[in-house]
Order: structure tokens, then sequence, then C-alpha cells
């Protein structure tokens, strides 16, 4: 299974924000569309970096200023990103062994679509259940 097949069921709507808002913004984002983690993109779009809320958290407990901080100040730069050809366990080992839970998936230079960990866990558990189908069906025929 590919991280295409998880894209082409969740969708590429990419819910992103600019280095130079504030922080206050990305938790107003984060907690409008119930998600972990923005991917932060320049003027003209391309990948500029990422922000979680454990990013955002590990700010908070460094200074009270966090609200007005820009987002520049706690994003992470150098983002791991996948293809939507990768191969969704070896997507799930790097973010395991990595520990992080967000991945924006690029194609070529163009940002295609954000995956998590809980994407991949469902797209894995989907294929087993229906695994699991198939052989009870193919149990079923064989016993009558």
């Amino acid at each position: 299974m590919k991280v295409s097949s998880i894209l082409a069921t969740k969708g590429t709507d990419i819910i992103s924000i600019r280095p130079e808002q504030q922080i206050r913004e990305a938790i107003q984002l984060l907690t409008r569309h119930n998600i972990g983690a923005l991917v932060v993109v320049d003027e003209n779009g391309r990948l500029a970096g990422i922000i979680s809320e454990r990013d955002i958290i590990r700010k908070a407990a460094e200074t009270e200023a966090l609200f007005s901080l820009p987002i520049s100040a706690v994003m992470t730069r150098h983002v791991i990103t996948g293809m939507p050809q990768d191969d969704l366990m070896s997507v799930a080992n790097t973010m395991t062994e990595r520990r992080f839970r967000h991945l924006p998936i690029t194609d070529g230079e163009r940002l295609v679509g954000m995956i998590s960990i809980g994407d991949v866990l469902k797209a894995q558990r989907d294929k087993f259940r229906g695994e699991i189908d198939t052989l009870e069906t193919q149990l079923m025929a064989d016993d009558e």
C-alpha cells in the first residue's frame, strides 16, 4: 500500500500557515481544524517548515510571550517529507523511529498533502480487515 492511497481517501487539502504569522494564529488553526500540525509555507507556497502542537508546548515551557511569537521562531525548519509512491510500512517506520506524527507529502517541489501516523495506522488496519474478511469468506465457502 502506498501513501497515494491515503491521499486518495483523505484528500489533498493542506492547512498551512506563513512563517511571519503569530503562534496565536497557529493555535487557532489547529483547534478549528482539529489537527496536530501545520505546514509552514513561504510566499510562493513552497514548504518552509512544519509546526506541531509539541513544538508550541515546548516553546510555552520556555517563554510567557509565546502567543505573540512568529511561527518562524518555533517551527521545525528541516522537514522530512514523503512522496505519494512511498510504501506505508516504510513511512510508518520512519515516523516511529524519528518520533514525529505528521509527514508533508511532496511531488517534486510541489506540496500535495499531509498525512499523520493515525492515517497510516488506519490504512493498515483497513487493509488487514479486508484481508481477514476475504479469508473468512473463503473459509465459509470451503465449509459448504
